[in-house]
């Protein structure tokens, strides 16, 4: 065995106890087995720390489920495989019901709307984090167990567990799990988070676990690697319509608003639209990006070059919240992301004028924000939890309701 990073039980200051790592007692864990190398090394470490451990493997799609595109069948066999070399028992579950009713069905209500819905958020919220952890609840666990690159900590001034960003800034999911509640994360470990995935990927092969060098999956399952627009083509209806610039020109023709997103580059079928006299060369040969969606007259807008000013944004409005304490924090000076992959961005949050909702200031234009996705926000590396985006007012719009005097002075 290799010497594997271990977490200590508490900080410098003794405040916070870390739950992604060991702990001292011994439990019965039950542990979510996807196939990868992920859950398979957060399976083995446990064990390795003498805990009873049960490994469960989710099935959690089961229409065209043995196409090409997304199929569970070798997942569940890499699955086994690992459970074997571990020495642990698993059980296949499943739970696709609950994905259709709980997770499909809003990400289809979302996209009809014409917003980009965030399926991970809302599988983990409501799959993992709920109807494994309940399924896993009456197996008598005390614990469960994922391989997600994320930290949980006890803050013992406080007595709220705290989700933290993962140790890997480039694997770090704290993101996708920003809607988890104070029970939740309660009975949840996160063995790997205190690991780059490049010492996770060493243990694997120093284990001899069979999936050692499988490639890391992409997109959402249902949908795998086949076209999402053909994918979506098979559930919502088309209505096509008119695509126009920014002064209002028809430059092309949309097959149907809910299979486009903001920033959206490829598939456009639209080339270059220029003035009489432009250079060669010039900002009319830029490329264009999806910028707007206008539901009532059925029209998608697009504009030419990256930092169009319709495709930045400072003031983003988001509802639907969920707060990792169980409490909105205050208002004041805080870090944000409105997209998994994208730096954290200083920002100010007030607020609302409606119930519920509350409004980030960025301190930089935010590129692309899509309402659907989620706005996820941060204290320094502990996750405060976030909401679904509404609306983004970009630079040439009408700002959203005035900022706090304090979120304001934080900018």
């Amino acid at each position: 065995m290799g010497n594997y990073p271990r977490t200590p039980a508490a900080d410098c200051g003794g405040r916070a106890a870390d739950n992604s790592g060991p702990m001292a007692s011994k439990h019965r864990i039950v542990v979510g087995l996807s196939g990868g190398v992920d859950s398979a090394v957060t399976a083995h470490l446990l064990k390795a720390q003498g805990h009873e451990v049960v490994g469960i493997f989710m099935k959690n799609w089961e229409d065209d489920d043995d196409s090409e595109y997304c199929s569970s069948n070798q997942d569940f066999i890499d699955a086994a495989a690992v459970a074997d070399v571990i020495g642990i028992e698993i059980e296949h579950v499943n739970f696709a019901a609950d994905y259709k009713d709980r997770v499909f069905a809003e990400f289809l209500r979302e996209y009809s709307a014409g917003r980009t819905p965030n399926p991970d958020v809302l599988c983990n919220a409501e799959i993992k984090f709920k109807a494994f952890l309940d399924h896993a609840m009456r197996l008598g666990a005390e614990k469960i167990a994922t391989g997600h690159y994320a930290r949980v900590r006890l803050n013992e001034s406080t007595q709220r567990h705290e989700l933290l960003k993962g140790l890997d800034p480039a694997k770090d999911q704290s993101y996708f799990l920003h809607r988890l509640t104070q029970a939740q994360l309660a009975r949840t470990l996160f063995p790997i988070g205190e690991l780059h995935k490049t010492e996770v990927r060493r243990i694997a092969s120093e284990i001899g676990l069979p999936n050692a060098k499988k490639k890391d999956s992409t997109g959402i399952c249902f949908i795998g690697e086949r076209p999402f627009r053909e994918f979506l083509n098979r559930y919502l209806q088309t209505q096509p319509g008119p695509i126009k610039d920014a002064r209002g020109r028809k430059i092309g023709e949309h097959v149907g608003l809910s299979f486009y997103t903001l920033g959206q580059r490829q598939g456009l079928g639209i080339g270059g639209v220029k003035d009489k006299g432009a250079q060669r060369g010039g900002g009319d040969h830029a490329p264009w990006f999806v910028a707007r969606k206008d539901m009532a007259t059925n029209t998608l807008y697009a504009v030419q070059g990256h930092d169009h000013p319709w495709l930045l944004s400072r003031d983003v409005v988001f509802d639907d919240t969920a707060w990792t304490s169980g409490a909105a924090p205050s208002d004041g000076a805080f870090a944000a992301k409105t997209r998994y992959r994208q730096q954290d961005a200083a920002c100010a949050l007030s607020a609302g004028d409606a119930p519920g909702a509350f409004c980030l200031r960025f301190a930089e234009p935010q590129w692309a924000v899509t309402p659907g996705q989620s706005a996820v926000l941060y204290d320094g590396e502990v996750c405060l939890g976030g909401g679904v985006i509404a609306s983004a007012v970009d630079s040439d719009g009408k700002r959203p309701p005035a900022l706090s005097g304090q979120a304001q002075a934080a900018l």
